[in-house]
């Protein structure tokens, strides 16, 4: 047999319980409330704010509930006002079918504090059915010797509609023989009896056909007719007998359809036609024909359909046997269902509540449910338990309703979550078992702070860069769950009160990504830090801190800068040269910095123009000016050279710088005049010369004074840089430089450190000593001159 139907909706909403000690769990006296059957969806039913003398604020706050022993939402409560709305259209007849009155019965279930409410909904029938005929032809075989008087019962009309709208009065067509006699059967049921009121004349009329018509009680009042045919017999004047006036039978609910029942047998004195005797069902409801049939010859009854103890538990079935002659008896059959266990239980969650905390207090209420079993007596008596080594606790509350507590602390740290298995068995034969699994998360409180992956974060970015630049990531993870997990990121104050933080990075507060807002500028700032904090959204909130250490790498943003010859508008520096001079002779030297740092600081040389080309080489790693070649008398006297500087970044950058040469035959000739102020030299008078003399002097004076302190402020500068005083290439030098030796390296023998002196006070060039780096070793066999020589570009 199949069971019945399971409840449609499960409940989900998670509730808290908390049961007051010494309170009462269920009122005592029930709710009653009434509501006529096919009202619309939303009807006003009743107030329980009224009845219960709660306010509406009272009922949400304590989780008020509807539920129904069946467990279908019938009503529904409005949390705002505290109305019960009907929630479905109610249909008397297939909630109750004929049993009168209908009453659901439903209980008001305030969650915190736990309480019960006991309540009844009584469905008020409406006259919504016709009543109706089962035999719309109704056969009639009457002997023509029966006496005035006789009567003769029909089958009654079938009403779903119950009291008075159910069938109330019969009447019938018009006739000279018979009339109309409304009989009420045991359990209340009008049935309508024939009565004979002259005699039959078989010859005269063998044949009567009359209109039956049932009405109800109803306003206004439906009716159902049925034609009535009556063949006038010869005398039959005995009836049928059956053994017994009632037969008691009980059939187990799982006998399968077609199963005999019992068998009835009635015997009639009468011979021929008259003594044989015919079975039928007597004014039966619906149901009954729907599940029995009776064979009309050998009177035995058979099932038609399962029965189901659960809905109905007995039936009374009225039997009659009729001869040939239309004379019945009557009998009864009582149909005891005997229950058998058919119906697992059932489990039925009301409310369920996941996460708890870790740090819940002892028995605070995790679920609540209910258990039902629709089968009876043992077979419908249940126990419920859970796994042993859970640390949570079942607790019978009201009727069959149970809560789990908890039962001991609980760590979200060694276990995060529970599968607790609800075990439901009844105690039938055999025992049915109902599991019901639910998951409860242990919530985390938070006892972690966050973590960085790293103590301290060294991150590079390149000068001049773009604002915003995302420069790097800092990560800190939490060990705890949800919002005490989730890491806030944020720069801490600095150490150094004169660091402009604000101005200088930002740090994305959701993923820990950090910004440089402004273009660095490694001349001026070359590395900073900044203390980094990792916060989590607990309450109250942990936090940890980490170093990120930003260095700014060096961009070639600087141009070479010459610092001799000053190149500042003024009259041209001229170099004075021997005529007498060798080649190789060292006719002066050019100067340069570069404010940027390693490879983009190194700087190459390179004669670009010059008055004679070949007369003068420039070296392309120190700047010195020589001469390359024995000088003549052709050569000429005044002679210009571009040199150009240029660095090693990418792209390059350079500077060019003009040098004046004068070849003059000794030193005592301190220079050349030019040919378009000779004269006017001639002329001049000593005051003059020593004027110009003396000019000269200070103008010296200033000029080194300027050169010393240009000096000593690159010194410093790339000190702090590099931690040395000069700058001072390291390695080979690139293969792209200028090389002045005609075979297209520059040779890997001689570094130079250059720099200006700081501290002498006589603003003075000091050539440095060679700097060796770790090259392989190389020969070198030529002569001192000829390597220089060879050194020499010819331009």
């Amino acid at each position: 047999m199949e069971p019945g139907e399971k409840h449609s909706q499960q409940i989900r909403q998670v509730l808290l319980f908390f049961v007051f000690l010494g309170g009462s769990l269920v009122c005592s006296e029930p709710w009653r409330y009434s509501v006529a059957e096919e009202l619309e969806i939303g009807s006003f039913i009743a107030n329980v704010v009224k009845d219960s003398g709660l306010s509406v604020e009272d009922l949400v706050a304590r989780g008020v509930r509807v539920i129904f022993d069946d467990y279908k939402p019938y009503l529904q409560l409005d949390q705002q006002s505290g109305n019960l709305l009907l929630n479905e259209q109610l249909d008397r007849e297939a909630l109750c079918h004929l049993t009168e009155p209908c009453i659901l019965h439903f209980q008001v279930l305030l969650e915190n504090p736990l309480q019960f409410f006991r309540a009844e909904l009584w469905v008020k029938d409406i006259n919504d059915h016709i009543p109706t005929f089962l035999d719309k032809h109704i056969l009639l075989k009457i002997s023509e010797s029966t006496a005035p008087g006789t009567s003769f019962q029909m089958d009654s009309a079938q009403d779903l509609d119950v009291g008075k709208n159910g069938v109330q009065n019969y009447t019938l067509s018009p006739n000279p023989y018979f009339r109309l006699k409304v009989q009420d059967s045991d359990d209340g049921r009008k049935y309508p009896e024939l009565l004979l009121d002259q005699s039959l004349d078989r010859e005269k009329e063998p044949e009567l056909k009359l209109k039956l018509t049932a009405l109800d009680g109803g306003s206004p009042p439906r009716s159902g007719t049925t034609l009535v045919h009556i063949l006038v017999l010869d005398i039959n004047d005995n009836a049928p007998e059956f053994e017994r006036p009632v037969y008691e039978v009980q059939v187990p609910e799982n006998s399968p359809v077609d199963s005999l029942v019992v068998r009835v047998s009635a015997t009639d004195l009468d011979a021929g036609i008259y003594g044989e005797v015919s079975y039928s069902f007597s004014h039966v409801s619906t149901d009954i024909r729907k599940t029995f049939e009776i064979h009309p010859i050998s009177g035995e009854i058979h099932l038609k359909a399962l029965l189901d103890f659960e809905l109905i538990q007995s039936y009374t079935i009225n039997i009659q046997a009729t001869d040939g002659g239309s004379l019945s008896g009557k009998s009864a059959i009582l149909v005891q269902v005997v229950d058998v266990n058919d119906n697992p239980p059932e489990i039925l969650m009301t409310s369920l509540t996941s996460p708890i905390p870790e740090n819940s207090s002892p028995e605070m209420v995790v679920a609540v449910f209910s258990l039902r079993d629709q089968d009876a007596g043992n077979n419908g008596r249940m126990v419920c338990s859970i796994q042993d080594d859970l640390p949570f606790l079942l607790r019978p509350t009201f009727k069959n309703f149970y809560t789990l507590v908890t039962n001991g602390a609980l760590d979200r740290e060694s276990q995060a979550e529970y599968n607790i298995t609800i075990t439901v068995s009844d105690l039938g034969t055999p025992r049915l078992k109902t599991q019901h699994n639910i998951t409860v998360t242990v919530s985390d409180v938070n006892d972690n702070a966050p973590a960085f992956s790293q103590t301290t974060y060294t991150l590079r970015v390149r000068e001049n860069n773009s604002p915003a630049l995302h420069i790097g990531t800092v990560s800190a993870t939490d060990r705890d769950a949800g919002a005490n997990a989730q890491v806030t990121y944020s720069l801490l104050r600095p150490r150094d009160p004169h660091l402009p933080l604000a101005s200088l990075v930002s740090i994305n507060a959701d993923n820990g990504q950090l910004f440089a807002l402004r273009s660095l500028d490694y001349e001026a700032l070359q590395a900073f830090e900044v203390r980094v904090g990792a916060a989590d959204r607990g309450s109250p909130a942990l936090s940890s801190q980490a170093l990120v250490r930003v260095l700014v790498l060096d961009d070639n943003d600087n141009a070479p800068f010459v610092l001799y010859p000053l190149q500042n508008g003024s009259a041209p520096c001229t170099e004075l040269v021997p005529r007498a001079a060798e080649a190789g002779y060292l006719v002066t030297k050019v100067v340069a910095v570069d404010g940027d740092s390693g490879q983009n600081a190194w700087l190459s040389f390179q004669l670009l123009k010059a008055t004679e080309p070949g007369l003068f080489g420039v070296w392309a790693h120190n700047g010195e000016v020589r001469t390359a070649r024995l000088l003549s008398e052709r050569d000429a006297v005044r002679h210009r050279l571009l040199v150009l500087v240029k660095d090693n970044g990418e792209p390059p950058l350079s500077a060019s710088v003009t040098l004046h040469v004068l070849l003059v035959d000794g030193f005592s000739q301190p220079y050349l005049p030019l040919p378009d102020v000779a004269a006017a030299e001639a002329r001049a008078d000593p005051l003059t010369v020593y004027l110009v003399i003396a000019l000269a002097s200070v103008s010296s004076l200033f000029l080194c004074s300027a050169l010393a302190f240009v000096a000593v402020r690159l010194c410093r500068r790339s000190g702090a840089a590099s931690g040395g005083g000069c700058a001072v290439p390291e390695g080979h030098f690139p293969g792209h430089l200028v090389d002045v030796s005609g075979a297209g390296t520059l040779s890997q023998s001689y570094q130079y450190e250059v720099c200006l002196t700081g501290g002498s006070g006589t603003s003075e060039f000091k050539f440095l000593k060679p700097a060796f780096p770790n090259l392989p070793p190389q020969e070198c066999k030529m002569e001192e001159s000829h390597t220089f020589k060879n050194s020499i570009e010819f331009i």
